[in-house]
């Protein structure tokens, strides 16, 4: 290379060094020092020289943090270890169990030492770097493959594009949370408002809505930040000792860390903790929605090991429900797909949980006699996480003179039908079965979802046009639908039609048990589907069978065998299933029954997603074994089958002492 390149060169990684030292003291020190008219010099500096030598140009050069192409789609990646999730905790008796049960597996007295972080509202991703260079970034996605956002993480000005130094590893994955601080989040709905377009709800959804970009250069807009605080696959080097000792390393290799974590000793300590975060919160400037208890042993860390799920040694202590005040404007009932006429409050707009709520349920009008709620009175609005917002009480001491309790309606909001109310019940329904449009189209929908005949393609905004337009009267008008009709519909194009009339075709194949689960009996789920086709393995034996044969099949009672026998009984329904088979539905009437096994009349319950196959597949197999499946723990419950993010459950049966499987050992189990 002659010397006036070899100059150049130098030259351009040195300017490369000092801009990057700059950034990371600026966007995660917080510590500048220069101006920003002195930094501006630099970097234009350092653009002019990669315009005159191209060919030096490199991808960790801070110049080259935006520009690429915007991408079509995100491909899909594998994470070198898995990314799990946390098990929570909303109490500090479960948070003492937490530590009881390492020190159990431990066999140690002695107060424990733990990391204790603030738990991040934002987005896991995963950071790849090769010999010091970041050349991977993924989205958490299911915990084994996630989305690649490189891209899109190359515009945040937080994450070193190079690692500094030279002690880190020849390869390492970095775990950390994505978010928009809450002053970014603010400015960026004012000049989205401002253009008229669709603000953000919360700061979590902002940094969602950031990284699944498809154009980097709207990213860089967004003024996200970074905070690593895990690591994932490493090679060809180590890391610290203790996961405090991690962070410090990562620091120092220019990947940013929340300032707030700290190493305490003992579980009282991470309460201590813990109450703290909880008065910081409001004065902090990004969102959190808990704190996280990691043990700071590596080696602990490694002999406690690792659920399915979630590592044993870790855990998230997740902050209370969040309350706001709001005023009941008015009150509206939904009628849902079995007719069922549900009490929704309106509200005046009130920012709680992290969301704008103004709709809030009332359950039942049981509910609001109870809480004697009441239009024009002030409540107290609660949301959880994603929990549907609900109206906890009511404010008496500010009810206005003028309110009225709320009535129960006479008749449908929707098609004016009578409403009943059985006696043993405390819900409403509306009478006219299919004939009234919202459980039509109520019914529609749940008769083409995954569980049922599985039509892809019908969404909200198309079977509501199906409906309005009188194209369809009832379920059985889904299979003369043509392509013409589809195609003249809004947002429905020709591909779109055909595309829909084959998913219509192909679902004529289906079996007993979805079709039974399609027609929306009242209290038949899949798995009651499962046992009456697996009992009765004709249809037309079915529809003859009595209470009393309904009610020889395990876990049928005369409640459930009542709305079977009346939805078999009534002559509209009976049409409509003769209706469907003539159009070509059929599955196979082979049923095995299920035999006698070491399962057989075991009983299980599940918690948490599994990974390999649906809750409604996991049953089946069961139930084919003799097993019976329930949805309550308690001492007769044989086994826990534990899949990904695991409900309070999973308590529950530790303390009752029942046998928790992973999802490989339930297959093994169900297999052997």
């Amino acid at each position: 290379m002659p010397k006036i390149k070899s100059s150049i060169l130098q030259q351009m990684e040195r300017l490369k060094k000092v801009i990057n030292a700059h950034n990371h003291r600026y966007y995660v020190l917080d510590d500048p020092r220069i101006s920003d008219v002195a930094f501006d010099k630099l970097f234009c500096r350092l653009q002019n020289l990669e315009k005159k030598y191209p060919e030096f140009i490199t991808a960790d050069s801070p110049t080259q943090r935006v520009g690429a192409t915007p991408l079509t789609h995100f491909t899909q990646v594998t994470h070198g270890l898995p990314m799990l999730s946390l098990e929570n905790a909303f109490s500090e008796e479960e948070v003492l169990a937490f530590n009881k049960r390492i020190q159990d597996r431990l066999a140690m007295q002695e107060p424990i030492e733990f990391a204790c972080e603030p738990k991040l509202d934002g987005i896991a991703v995963n950071l790849t770097y090769a010999n010091g260079k970041l050349i991977r970034a993924t989205t958490r996605g299911d915990g084994n493959t996630g989305e690649d956002i490189t891209l899109n993480m190359r515009t945040i000005l937080s994450i070193p594009l190079q690692l500094h130094g030279q002690s880190y590893p020849k390869n390492i994955e970095v775990r950390g949370e994505v978010y928009i601080p809450k002053k970014a989040f603010q400015q960026l709905n004012d000049r989205l408002q401002q253009a008229g377009g669709k603000i953000f709800v919360n700061p979590r959804n902002a940094a969602a809505g950031s990284l699944r970009q498809l154009d980097p250069k709207i990213t860089a807009q967004r003024a996200l930040a970074f905070f690593t605080h895990s690591v994932g696959e490493v090679t060809g080097g180590q890391i610290a000792d203790r996961h405090t000792d991690m962070l410090e390393q990562f620091a120092n290799w220019g990947l940013p860390r929340c300032p707030q974590t700290q190493c305490v000793h003992g579980i009282e300590a991470c309460l201590a903790y813990y109450h703290a975060m909880l008065k910081q919160r409001p004065h902090l400037r990004y969102e959190i929605d808990g704190v996280v208890y990691k043990v700071n042993s590596i080696a602990l860390q490694q002999r406690l090991g690792l659920l399915s799920h979630a590592p044993r040694w870790a855990l998230a202590h997740k902050f209370p429900a969040q309350e706001a005040l709001s005023r009941l404007l008015d009150i509206e009932f939904q009628v849902g797909r079995t007719g069922v006429l549900t009490p929704v409050a309106h509200l005046e707009p009130v920012f709680v949980g992290g969301a704008t709520i103004s709709r809030a349920t009332l359950h039942n009008i049981d509910e609001v006699h109870r809480k004697d709620i009441r239009i024009g009175d002030t409540v107290i609005v609660c949301r959880a996480g994603d929990v549907i917002p609900e109206v906890v009480r009511v404010m008496k001491e500010k009810r206005p003179k003028q309110t009225l309790p709320i009535r129960l309606p006479q008749t449908c909001p929707v098609c004016n039908s009578k409403v009943t109310r059985l006696a043993s019940e405390s819900a409403m329904y509306c009478r006219a079965g299919l004939y009234c449009p919202a459980q039509l189209k109520q019914t529609i929908l749940h008769f083409v979802s995954r569980k049922a005949m599985n039509i892809e393609g019908f969404g909200h905004q198309l079977v509501d046009q199906l409906v309005e337009k009188h194209v369809i009267k009832d379920i059985a008008d889904l299979y003369g639908l043509t392509l013409e009709q589809l195609a003249s519909l809004e947002r429905m194009g020709q591909k779109s039609a055909t595309k829909l009339c084959i998913a219509i075709t192909s679902s004529k194949k289906t079996t007993l048990t979805r079709f039974l689960f399609a027609l929306g009996i009242r209290h038949v789920g899949s798995t009651t589907a499962f046992k009456l086709a697996q009992h009765f393995r004709q249809l037309a034996q079915l529809m003859q069978a009595d209470e009393t044969k309904l009610q020889s099949i395990p876990d049928i009672g005369p409640i459930v065998a009542m709305h079977i026998r009346q939805f078999f009984t009534e002559a509209h329904n009976r049409t409509i299933i003769q209706q469907l088979l003539s159009t070509g539905i059929h599955w196979s009437t082979t049923y095995s029954s299920a035999k006698k096994s070491v399962l057989t009349e075991k009983i299980f319950v599940f918690t948490g997603s599994l990974a390999s196959l649906s809750r409604d597949e996991a049953s089946h197999l069961l139930q084919a074994k003799g097993a019976k499946i329930s949805n309550k723990i308690s001492k007769k419950t044989d086994y826990m089958v534990l899949g990904k993010n695991p409900g309070s459950k999973l308590l529950q049966a530790r303390k009752l002492d029942i046998t928790c499987l992973t999802e490989e050992e339930f297959l093994k189990l169900v297999n052997s």
